[in-house]
């Protein structure tokens, strides 16, 4: 093992929940290495800049990365906190993944101060996502509703519900609970009817590769039934090259040894989608993602993620 650093700077977006995920990897690390000195890097990046057009047209949630990466390559950094379902399928030459957390709850919450479940939501109502995959599965379970692009942070889209711009919207749960909004949930979306995105709910630490000190450091963050599972999910969309142009869902659970993967594949048009699921040894998740990606592609969903690829997304509440 490399000798442990004496110092750690922490990358970190500047939104409230990025710092409340970067302060509680801090956290965890103090307790860890009472005599480290853990330092909070807070920047802005293009994803959080760039707030009236969709991820998927300004050019995906790598964007949410970028800065943070410069800022190790550059020694600003030693390491990056990021949502893990934000992380590109495949990370750029020189970075690595050096732990994941254990997840919080993996589900989408439906938010409305007017109704407690999305079948209560009177027709024609305005739903804001700038999610693909939570668009396709609301067209599913409700193909009258009307679909508006939402950007910006959790507390920037609960200020557009609360002024009446919308009649519900979707986020994260974990999200929600992590800055003490669980209140704001009114209902939880949750598998099999409806599939998050993959590693929803978990937390990544990202490093320079090589970098084996601050990977030393780092590992005991590890939960390794967490990182099996979103191993899984993640090899999955990677098979199906998915990103957030297409609206790709999965979630892995993982009980006696066993891991059960359930993959989606959506159309945002119609609401259509094509469903897949696989069992396999938790020692080898990769194989178990590719397999429910082959599935899923021999039942055609080719046809359906080459169809988003030329989608224009829904557009913004004006």
């Amino acid at each position: 093992m490399s000798a442990l650093p004496k110092r750690l700077r922490i990358a970190t977006r500047k939104s409230a929940l990025a710092l409340w995920q970067s302060e509680h990897v801090a956290e965890r690390l103090r307790a860890l290495y009472p005599g480290l000195a853990v330092e909070l890097v807070p920047l802005s990046t293009r994803g959080d800049e760039v707030l009236d057009r969709s991820l998927a047209a300004i050019g995906g949630k790598g964007l949410f990365l970028k800065e943070l990466e410069i800022a190790m390559q550059d020694g600003r950094a030693d390491c990056a906190v990021h949502s893990l379902k934000d992380v590109p399928m495949e990370l750029d030459a020189g970075f690595a993944l050096a732990a994941v957390l254990e997840r919080a709850d993996p589900f989408d919450a439906l938010v409305s101060n007017i109704v407690r479940s999305l079948d209560d939501l009177p027709a024609g109502a305005v739903v804001g996502t700038s999610s693909l995959r939570r668009q396709a599965q609301l067209r599913a379970r409700r193909p009258d509703l009307q679909l508006r692009d939402l950007r910006g942070n959790v507390n920037t889209r609960l200020a557009r519900l609360d002024a009446g711009d919308y009649d519900a919207i979707i986020l994260a749960c974990a999200g929600l609970e992590r800055l003490g909004l669980r209140e704001r949930i009114a209902a939880r979306l949750q598998a099999p009817d409806w599939l998050p995105a993959p590693a929803q709910g978990a937390m990544a630490v990202e490093c320079l590769d090589g970098d084996q000190a601050t990977m030393d450091l780092l590992a005991p963050l590890d939960d390794p039934r967490t990182h099996r599972c979103v191993a899984a999910e993640r090899a999955m969309n990677r098979a199906l090259h998915g990103s957030c142009h297409v609206p790709v869902a999965a979630f892995c659970t993982e009980q006696d040894g066993v891991l059960t993967l359930e993959g989606l594949v959506g159309d945002v048009r119609s609401g259509y989608a094509l469903r897949a699921a696989a069992t396999g040894g938790s020692d080898d998740p990769e194989t178990l993602g590719r397999d429910v990606a082959a599935r899923l592609l021999a039942a055609g969903a080719g046809d359906l993620l080459q169809a988003a690829d030329n989608w224009n997304p829904v557009p913004p509440l004006t």
